[in-house]
C-alpha cells in the first residue's frame, strides 16, 4: 500500500500489517514534561505471528466445538472456560497447581522508576527505498508495520526476555542455554496465551520482560504515516522478534495529545479522541482487528493526577522529591485506538449527603423482569470476563469517581456526582452486565471539541454538560452506553460509525427515562419531544452536507475487507468536517427507533440483552447486528424488511430513507403539537433568562436546556437582535456545542450576524481544538 496520500483525498490511512502480526500486549513506560509539552519514554510490544495465531485459533475453536457437544450430550450448561471470578478478585497466589507460580519476590510493575540510558540515541535507520511490500519473503526482510504520527523516534531494539529470572517456567525447557531468537518468540507465545485466571502472573511478567536487556538493535524507517522495523535475516513473521522496545518522546505539535489549560488556569494534557487517534502518543497498530491489553507507569510532577484507562484505581508511588509515578493495566483486549489519558490537577470531587429531593437515590433500581443472561460459552479471545462472574452480572452499581478543576468543584456536586448512581444503575437495568469494572468522569478543558467521549473505564465530558440537569444526564447515560456499543462491543470497521453513535443516542432516552424513573407514559412524551428535535436537527445536516458523507456504510460490499496485509483506509477519516457531522448519529438512531418499534420496546429490549451477551467482547458488522435482530421478528411483522433492504434504504444511500420519511408524515400532527410545546418553553426561558435568578432543578428552564442550540439558531434565522447576548454568550461558554452555529451566522449573510461571529471566534481561538478552529477559520475567512 502506498504509504503518500493524494492531497485531494481526506481518507485515514491504517498502515499496520495486521495480517502478519498482531500486538497482544502495551507496556508503556513514560515521563510527563507540562512545560515543553512532550511525552517520553518507551513501549514495548509483545507480538503474535499469524501462524501462531491461526494455530491458536483452530485449537480454541476445537475445543469450544468440543465443550458445546459434550454440553449438549448432557443436557446442562457449559460455562465458558474464562473463570467465574471478579476480575477485582482475583489473587496471584490461586489456581496455579498447573502452572508454576512466578515472580515471588519480584518488585511490584507500578513501583519501578523506569530509568534508561542514553533515550537521546537514534539507531541506524534504513533506506527509504527499503521495499514496503511483505509478500516476497523468500527475498526480503520481513518489514513490521506500525501506524506512527508525530513521533520522534530514537531507538528500536529486541528485548532479551530469556534473561528474566524463572521465565523457564514458561517454556518445555527446564533450563536456558543457548538462547536463539526461536526460544524468546517461544517465551512470547506462551505468554500471551496464558488462560485468563493466571492474568495477574501474565501482567507481572509482561513488567519484567519490559525491563529485561536488549539483546540487539533493529533497523527502522519512519514517514509520515508509518514506522516500519526489520531484522536482518529475519524473512518471515515466524523470525522476526516477538517483543522488542521502542523508544521515542511525543512532539508538541503531535495530533493525538492537547497540551491546553484547565478552567482554574493550570496547565494540562490529555488524549481528546483526534482523527488520527493515538499513533501521534505512541506507535502501534490502529485497525480495530488489533485487539490488545495494556499496563501504563506514568510519571509526572507531584502536583498532577494521571488518569487513564484502566481496570485498576491508580494510587500514586512516591519517586524522587516532587515525581510521582501512576500505573494502570487493562485485561480486556481492546483497539489501541481507545486507549485514553489525561494528566491535569484534577481534584476528585466527593459527593455530599444526598437530598430527599435528589433523582433517584444512589441504591440500586430493580432488575429489568424481562433480563435474560444465558449461560454458554463466550464468542470472544480468553479474557477476565464479567458476563461469566455471576456477582458481576448482578451488580447494578459500579466503583465510580469524578473529577474536574477545583473552580468546577459545586456544579459538579449539583449535577454530575448526583446524577451518575442513577444513571448507573438505569443502565444496568436496560443492558445488563456492566462490562467494565469501574468507572471514572473527568471534566475536561473548555477546548474539548464535543460534549463527551467514552473510553474503557473513563469518560471525558465537556464543562457544557454541567449547565443543566437534563442536558448532564442524558449526556451521561450516552456516554455511559458506548460502554455496550463502541467498546465491548466494536466495529470491524470505523465507516461504520453508526454501530456505535446510533445505539448510543438511541439508548440514551432510554436509560435516561429509566433514571429518572418515569412513567411509561413520561417516557414517551419525552422521547417524542427528542425525536421531533433530532428529525429537524437531521433535516437541516442533510440539506447542509455533501452526498458521500451522508452515507452511513460507505464501502458497501467492501465494508470490512482490507489489503493482503491489513492495510486499509478510513473514508473521509482526514475530513476536518466530520468530527462534526452528525448524520451517524441521528440516521442510526433512527433507524433503530424504527426498528424497536416494529419488534416492540419489550422483545427489542430483550434482543438487545441477548445482542450484548453473544457479541460482547468482539468486532462486528452490521450485518451481525440486522441478521441477529430479524431472526427475532415475526413473519408477519417483518414485511418488506431484510438485510438488503435496510443497507439500500438506510445505510447505503444518501439522504433521508424512504421509511423514515413515511414514518413522519405520518405523525406530522403530533410533531406540531411538540413544536407549539417547544415554543411555550422557549418563551418561558427567555423571560426567565431576562431576570438573572437562582433556578431550582426541575424548572421548566431546566427541561428547556437540551433545546438551547435550536433556541440560538431560531434567533439566528429570525435576526431576533434582543438575543444576539445569549448567542454570543453560547459561543464563549459551550464551544463543545457552538462550532455549528458559527455556520449558521455565516449563511445568514447578515453583516451584523457575521461581525459577531468574527468577535466571537476571535475571543475564543486560542482556547479552541486546533481542528474546531480550523473549520470555523474556513467558514468565517
Amino acid at each position: 500500500m502506498d504509504t503518500k496520500l493524494d492531497p485531494s483525498r481526506d481518507d485515514l490511512p491504517l498502515m499496520a500489517n495486521t495480517s502478519h502480526m498482531l500486538v497482544r500486549h502495551y507496556t508503556l513506560d513514560l515521563d510527563v514534561d507540562v512545560e515543553s509539552h512532550v511525552i517520553e519514554g518507551t513501549t514495548v510490544l509483545f507480538l503474535e505471528d499469524e501462524n501462531s495465531l491461526k494455530k491458536r485459533t483452530r485449537s480454541t475453536q476445537e475445543t469450544c466445538q468440543l465443550e458445546a457437544e459434550e454440553a449438549c450430550r448432557l443436557r446442562t450448561p457449559e460455562p465458558c472456560r474464562v473463570p467465574m471470578t471478579s476480575a477485582r478478585s482475583f489473587s496471584c497466589k490461586v489456581g496455579c497447581s498447573d502452572f508454576a507460580t512466578f515472580g515471588k519476590g519480584e518488585k511490584d510493575p507500578s513501583a519501578k522508576d523506569g530509568n534508561h540510558d542514553n533515550q537521546e540515541q537514534a539507531s541506524g535507520i534504513s533506506s527509504s527505498k527499503y521495499c514496503c511490500d511483505t509478500e516476497h519473503h523468500g527475498r526480503e526482510d520481513f518489514l513490521l508495520v506500525l501506524d506512527c504520527c508525530d513521533l520522534s523516534v530514537l531507538k528500536v531494539e529486541e528485548v532479551d526476555v530469556a534473561a528474566v529470572p524463572g521465565i523457564e517456567k514458561l517454556t518445555r525447557s527446564p533450563k536456558l542455554t543457548g538462547v536463539c531468537e526461536e526460544l524468546r518468540n517461544e517465551i512470547v507465545g506462551e505468554l500471551v496465551t496464558l488462560p485468563a485466571h493466571h492474568w495477574r502472573e501474565q501482567l507481572d511478567y509482561y513488567a519484567l520482560c519490559s525491563r529485561a536487556p536488549g539483546c540487539g538493535e533493529l533497523f527502522f524507517d519512519t514517514d509520515a504515516w508509518s514506522l516500519r522495523i526489520r531484522k536482518t535475516g529475519a524473512q518471515t513473521a515466524m523470525d522476526f522478534p516477538h517483543a522488542i522496545r521502542i523508544w521515542y518522546k511525543t512532539k508538541p505539535e503531535g495530533q493525538s495529545v492537547t497540551w491546553t489549560s484547565d478552567q482554574s488556569g493550570r496547565p494540562c494534557v490529555y488524549t481528546m479522541g483526534s482523527p488520527i487517534n493515538n499513533r501521534a502518543l505512541f506507535p502501534c497498530q490502529e485497525p480495530p482487528v488489533a485487539m490488545s491489553t495494556w499496563q501504563a507507569t506514568v510519571r509526572a510532577a507531584a502536583s498532577f493526577v494521571v488518569l487513564m484507562s484502566g481496570e485498576n484505581s491508580a494510587k500514586p508511588t512516591p519517586l524522587r522529591e516532587g515525581c510521582l509515578s501512576w500505573h494502570y493495566y487493562v485485561t480486556m483486549p481492546m483497539p489501541a485506538s481507545t486507549f485514553t489519558v489525561a494528566v491535569g490537577c484534577w481534584t476528585e470531587i466527593k459527593p455530599e449527603t444526598c437530598s430527599s429531593n435528589d433523582l433517584a437515590t444512589a441504591g440500586p433500581l430493580p432488575p429489568s423482569a424481562t433480563d435474560s443472561r444465558s449461560v454458554g460459552i463466550c464468542g470472544h479471545m480468553e479474557y477476565p470476563c464479567r458476563f461469566q462472574n455471576t456477582s458481576a452480572t448482578t451488580q447494578e452499581l459500579i466503583p465510580h469517581r469524578v473529577f474536574a478543576p477545583v473552580c468546577l468543584r459545586g456544579v459538579c456536586q449539583e449535577t454530575l456526582v448526583r446524577l451518575l448512581p442513577p444513571c448507573l444503575s438505569a443502565a444496568h437495568s436496560v443492558l445488563g452486565t456492566h462490562p467494565f469494572s469501574r468507572l471514572d468522569i473527568l471534566i475536561v478543558p473548555a477546548n474539548f471539541p464535543s460534549l463527551g467521549m467514552a473510553s474503557p473505564h473513563i469518560i471525558f465530558l465537556s464543562q457544557s454538560t454541567l449547565t443543566g440537569w437534563s442536558l448532564c444526564g442524558t449526556r451521561l447515560c450516552h456516554e455511559i452506553a458506548h460502554s455496550w456499543f463502541g467498546l465491548a462491543i466494536g466495529a470491524r470497521d470505523w465507516t461504520e460509525e453508526w454501530l456505535s453513535e446510533g445505539f448510543a443516542t438511541h439508548l440514551e432516552d432510554i436509560i435516561w427515562a429509566e433514571a429518572q424513573q418515569l412513567s411509561s407514559h413520561e417516557a414517551q412524551e419525552q422521547q417524542e419531544l427528542r425525536a421531533c428535535l433530532r428529525w429537524h436537527r437531521l433535516q437541516d445536516e442533510l440539506q447542509n452536507s455533501p452526498e458521500e458523507m451522508q452515507v452511513l456504510r460507505p464501502s458497501k460490499e467492501k465494508t470490512g475487507h482490507v489489503s493482503d496485509s491489513g492495510a486499509s483506509v478510513v473514508r473521509h477519516g482526514l475530513n476536518p468536517d466530520k468530527m462534526f457531522m452528525q448524520v451517524h448519529y441521528l440516521k442510526g438512531y433512527f433507524l433503530l427507533r424504527f426498528l424497536a418499534r416494529r419488534l416492540g420496546d419489550e422483545a427489542y429490549f430483550s434482543f438487545l440483552r441477548k445482542f450484548v451477551y453473544t457479541f460482547h467482547g468482539q468486532l462486528i458488522l452490521s450485518q451481525n447486528f440486522l441478521q441477529m435482530l430479524l431472526e427475532n421478528i415475526p413473519e408477519e411483522n417483518r414485511l418488506e424488511l431484510s438485510v438488503e433492504n435496510i443497507f439500500q434504504d438506510w445505510l447505503e444511500s444518501s439522504g433521508i430513507p424512504k421509511l423514515l420519511q413515511q414514518e413522519r408524515r405520518r405523525r406530522a400532527g403530533a410533531e406540531c403539537a411538540l413544536a407549539r410545546r417547544v415554543g411555550t418553553e422557549v418563551a418561558k426561558w427567555t423571560r426567565a433568562n431576562r431576570r438573572p435568578r437562582r433556578r431550582k432543578r426541575g424548572e421548566q428552564e431546566d427541561v428547556f436546556e437540551k433545546v438551547r442550540h435550536r433556541w440560538c439558531e431560531l434567533i439566528i434565522k429570525h435576526k431576533f437582535t434582543e438575543a444576539y447576548e445569549q448567542v454570543e454568550r453560547f459561543l464563549q461558554e459551550d464551544q463543545a456545542m457552538g462550532v455549528y452555529l458559527y455556520g449558521e451566522l455565516m449563511v445568514s449573510e447578515d453583516a451584523r450576524q457575521q461581525q459577531l461571529a468574527r468577535r466571537c471566534f476571535e475571543l475564543a481561538k486560542e482556547q479552541m481544538d486546533r481542528f474546531s478552529a480550523q473549520v470555523v477559520a474556513e467558514m468565517l475567512f
